[in-house]
């Protein structure tokens, strides 16, 4: 069913157990035989989070399988990009999204929350990125706003992003 990860190694979480089982013969997603397939296999839940664990056997979730931005074949984790941008002092709140180009399937477009006073501009938040992650995982645009949509429980909603900036006639081309 898969393969045990060593110390530090991302890898899809599964988990199987009495409840697991009796869920996966019995239900799945309500009138959704695919999404139920790619869940559940072989008794084993497949959670489509994307973690590793520490050489003390802590484990940490890096980002959901389905939120991954897919760049010329690699995998990007939006949360690393928003977490390394979170930690710039100007910068307030951000949020990245996969935008599709035409050469690289996907790109990192960020979404940013400027403090007050900041006088940051694209290039220099771009700069941030680039020094500190692989050439993949560099932010190629920055779009500046007042605020990020979220769910009750602070998820990011990825798709009202995409949306936003897909209706602007003026957004340039990656």
């Amino acid at each position: 069913m898969g393969y045990g990860l060593t110390e530090s190694t991302a890898g899809v979480i599964r988990i199987v157990g009495p409840e697991e089982a009796s869920r996966a013969g019995t239900t799945g997603y309500v009138g959704d035989p695919v999404a139920t397939s790619d869940t559940l296999v072989d008794g084993w839940l497949r959670t489509g989070d994307i973690c590793y664990f520490d050489n003390e056997g802590f484990v940490y979730v890096v980002d959901r399988l389905k939120e991954l931005i897919k760049y010329k074949g690699y995998q990007v984790a939006p949360a690393e990009l928003e977490q390394l941008l979170q930690s710039h002092p100007e910068i307030k709140d951000a949020a990245v999204i996969p935008y599709p180009d035409e050469d690289a399937g996907q790109v990192p477009l960020a979404f940013v929350i400027r403090q007050p006073q900041c006088s940051m501009g694209e290039a220099e938040i771009i700069d941030f990125v680039a020094k500190q992650v692989a050439p993949y995982k560099k932010i190629r645009h920055v779009v500046f706003v007042n605020s990020i949509p979220k769910n009750a429980t602070g998820k990011i909603l990825r798709k009202d992003l995409l949306n936003k900036i897909l209706q602007q006639q003026t957004f340039p081309r990656l």
